[in-house]
């Protein structure tokens, strides 16, 4: 069966925006709270490089719910998240950075809950900040977290 003409848009378009999206991977967790039944609570750390601009890489720790629906992947975590971003080589920046663009996101419940990382780029101080946020509504405004890396010469470089 051949494709839609929308289906041979469609398709580019999103292996072209999952590319865009860092991966992270899990450094390790720490049990906050034990649970007889079920996954423990945690927190647990994940890294990820910026896929845009070499040179910079993020940790984010996030809650983690525990239970028995926390083990089978049905738990809502809780909006709790700590990022830190840093220089970990020579930042070489693309010609044309957007003013700001999604470089990490991930699923933080099975319906419409995230937590997105956002580069910025502060051109007048030469600096790229991240702004973590959950995209759920918390008592009216998301939880949030930023980090700033300025971008700076990396040895002799």
């Amino acid at each position: 069966m051949k494709p839609f003409p929308k289906q041979k848009i469609l398709i580019p378009l999103l292996m072209c925006l999952a590319s865009s999206i860092a991966h992270a991977e899990t450094i390790g967790c720490v049990t906050t709270a034990w649970k007889f039944i079920g996954a423990n609570h945690k927190v647990c750390v994940e890294a990820f490089h910026d896929p845009k601009v070499p040179g910079v890489t993020c940790h984010v720790s996030q809650a983690r719910t525990g239970g028995i629906s926390g083990a089978v992947g049905l738990a809502q975590d809780p909006s709790q998240f700590s990022l830190a971003c840093r220089q970990t080589g020579p930042i070489v920046l693309p010609p044309k950075l957007p003013e700001d663009e999604t470089v990490f996101s991930e699923d933080t419940s099975i319906l419409f809950k995230e937590t997105r990382v956002v580069r910025m780029w502060d051109a007048a101080n030469q600096t790229l900040v991240y702004v973590a946020i959950s995209r759920k509504l918390i008592d009216g405004a998301p939880a949030n977290s930023i980090s700033t890396v300025p971008v700076m010469p990396w040895g002799g470089r």
